[in-house]
């Protein structure tokens, strides 16, 4: 980046503290249920939520909204979408009233260097996003965007948008990518009501081992050619939208910064909850 584009970064986001280096997250989010069940994990989150340092924005990259191009809500007050059927009156009701960011939206967009990233108004805080904020900052009092996983892309291109947007994290916003790494809905097992029965297919175990390894190893390089890293992989992700809020979140990670995992564990045979903080 030039002296001139930072300059006018500087500029742009006045407006913002400048702060110690904000960590980043990928969380597997897991059943829409977590957000009104008593959980484990459930439990976590709200422990975290005690422990991250205060952000004075939160930058959410969700599997749930999939788009051709990339956008950045843009809206005084998000709403929150129920993007999900056949669930408990209770989860409809769920509502997570955050602030939007207008100003900040606008700065990304125009703060893009290799990528061209555009403002949405009509989208808002889907459940990937809410879920999980509701226990990390159950006051709703943080403003709110979400990025959107550009589905005509390939890997390296998230990796790289993902890593243009490292210097929100010195003004003190919390990256956070949410989806599982281990996402096969049709093959799930799911033991009477219990989203969260702790079992896993063998080839779901080990392939959740081997992404681990590769994060602990900061071997960014095999996740992003995820394909030659098992046999396995087409069958654990089907699709890609839970797998690329991980990548996102990796490729935020300098070096020196560790990436711990949390939540460390595989549900109803073929959903990994494994989640990372990078600090």
């Amino acid at each position: 980046m030039s002296t001139n584009s930072l300059q006018h970064l500087h500029k742009q986001l006045s407006y913002l503290s400048d702060t110690p280096l904000m960590p980043a997250l990928f969380v597997g989010h897991g059943t829409p249920m977590n957000a009104i069940e008593d959980n484990e994990f459930a439990k976590k989150w709200i422990e975290l939520g005690r422990e991250l340092p205060q952000p004075q924005a939160i930058l959410c990259v969700s599997a749930h909204w999939e788009t051709r191009g990339t956008y950045v809500t843009a809206m005084e007050t998000p709403k929150t979408i129920h993007d999900f059927y056949g669930f408990p009156r209770e989860l409809y009701m769920q509502q997570y009233q955050a602030p939007g960011f207008p100003d900040l939206a606008n700065d990304i967009k125009l703060n893009a260097q290799n990528f061209t990233i555009e403002t949405d108004y009509e989208w808002g805080l889907d459940h990937g996003t809410w879920s999980v904020l509701k226990y990390f900052y159950p006051k709703a009092n943080i403003p709110v965007l979400q990025l959107s996983i550009d589905y005509t892309k390939d890997m390296q291109y998230h990796y790289d948008l993902a890593q243009e947007l490292m210097y929100l994290r010195r003004k003190g916003v919390l990256i956070i990518g949410s989806g599982n790494m281990i996402h096969n809905l049709r093959m799930l097992q799911v033991e009477g009501d219990d989203f969260n029965a702790q079992h896993g297919y063998d080839w779901a175990i080990e392939l959740n081992n081997l992404f681990r390894e590769k994060i602990e190893l900061s071997d960014h390089r095999s996740l992003i050619h995820y394909k030659s890293l098992s046999k396995w992989t087409q069958l654990a992700m089907p699709t890609l939208d839970h797998y690329i809020p991980m990548i996102y979140a990796l490729a935020l990670q300098t070096k020196g910064e560790k990436a711990d995992l949390f939540n460390d564990k595989i549900v109803a045979g073929a959903l990994s909850m494994t989640s990372i903080i990078i600090h």
